[in-house]
């Protein structure tokens, strides 16, 4: 007869058994190095486009592909802590957010506006459905002003410095920018601006004849401004639009902004500059300039890519003009139609184009500063 001692030492033995056993094979904790697709062959001007089931079009290869040599972390095995107060911030960033570009797109949806769908003065209600009806099953989270707050120091936490900076910002269209690259950079999924369309769904964006496995970020082509005076319009020749964006946890891009926002924050508060920030200087500090110079630094990095195959450095040259999607590396880069259709200027098709992804209603271009809120951002 089994009596209350017997049990009880019986349960005593069982948990020493599962503690000894287990202990040995706890979760590792992730190392910094990060896991990009397998070289690629160099694309060749003489070879043509290849088509999809679903239409959509993308170069025969990619521009350059990822060195296979130096990005595989080692996943056996338990890792060392580390003192965290010994790294550079972008080395804090890339052991609490590791990037494996092997797995799958986070089914989030991230917005932000002042308030909830929930609240009777959201105005952009037929803008916000479109991204539920299509990604029935994705996530979908419009954040305020007040969540954002919480949300980042929930996540970054053990990060203050990016924190501080995010709270030192003076301006909201600042800290909207700095929010998308944060929550992405921390969770991944889409973040696109409140007063955006969906038109197709996400799974769409990219072509079936690339493995899903080998992409950790996609992007869209803002402006492509093919005139000689150029610059009296745009910031650069190129621009990557930075209202939609699409990625994995952890990926170096969003690694190396918020480590430059954040340090750049920092160094102005301490010096008393913050608030010399005016509408152009926002567009280099936390917006589209910014983020199209990160993106083409990383495409000439010889810590992700081997350079020594590359045909040249990659700049705004391998992207003018463009009408498919193209790849480089682990990046997805789509043309101007895809998150601008309709726009009628510099190539860009109309709504009804089969690689028109995102429509962009702009509704925040007109309001003064003091207006602006978090999600209302271009």
């Amino acid at each position: 007869m089994l009596t209350f001692r017997r049990a009880l030492v019986a349960a005593a033995f069982v948990l020493t058994i599962l503690f000894l056993t287990t202990r040995s094979s706890s979760p590792a904790i992730p190392a910094a190095a990060e896991t990009f697709p397998k070289a690629h062959a160099f694309a060749d001007s003489s070879r043509q486009a290849s088509t999809t089931a679903a239409g959509q079009k993308i170069d025969g290869s990619a521009i350059h592909g990822a060195s296979s040599s130096r990005q595989r972390p080692n996943k056996k095995g338990q890792q060392a802590l580390q003192d965290m107060s010994k790294l550079s911030l972008y080395d804090k960033l890339a052991y609490q957010f590791p990037y494996d570009v092997e797995t799958k797109f986070p089914a989030y949806i991230w917005q932000t506006w002042k308030w909830t769908p929930a609240h009777s003065e959201f105005n952009f209600r037929e803008q916000e459905a479109t991204w539920t009806e299509q990604h029935p099953g994705f996530v979908h989270e419009v954040i305020t002003d007040t969540v954002a707050v919480h949300l980042l120091r929930l996540l970054y936490a053990s990060v203050p410095e990016v924190l501080e900076a995010y709270e030192a910002l003076p301006l909201p269209v600042l800290k909207a920018d700095f929010f998308r690259y944060l929550i992405l950079l921390a969770r991944g999924g889409i973040y696109s601006d409140i007063d955006t369309y969906a038109i197709r769904s996400a799974l769409e964006w990219i072509p079936e004849s690339v493995p899903r496995d080998a992409v950790g970020l996609v992007i869209g082509i803002e402006a492509d401004p093919d005139r000689p005076d150029w610059k009296e319009w745009y910031s650069r020749r190129i621009q990557f639009c930075q209202w939609t964006i699409q990625s994995k946890p952890g990926h170096p891009v969003l690694r190396e902004i918020v480590t430059r926002i954040t340090d750049q924050t920092l160094r102005r508060k301490r010096a008393g500059s913050l608030r010399d920030i005016n509408n152009k200087g926002v567009i280099e500090f936390t917006g589209p300039a910014l983020w199209t110079d990160i993106i083409f630094e990383y495409f000439n990095d010889d810590r992700y890519f081997d350079m020594s195959k590359s045909p040249g450095p990659i700049d705004f040259r391998n992207f003018t003009g463009m009408e498919v999607a193209k790849r480089v590396g682990d990046v997805v880069v789509l043309p101007i139609t895809s998150f601008s259709p309709g726009v009628q200027q510099m190539g860009a098709k109309d709504y009804d184009d089969p690689m028109a992804f995102v429509k962009h209603d702009f509704e925040g271009t007109w309001k003064p500063e003091s207006e602006r809120h978090i999600g209302e951002n271009n």
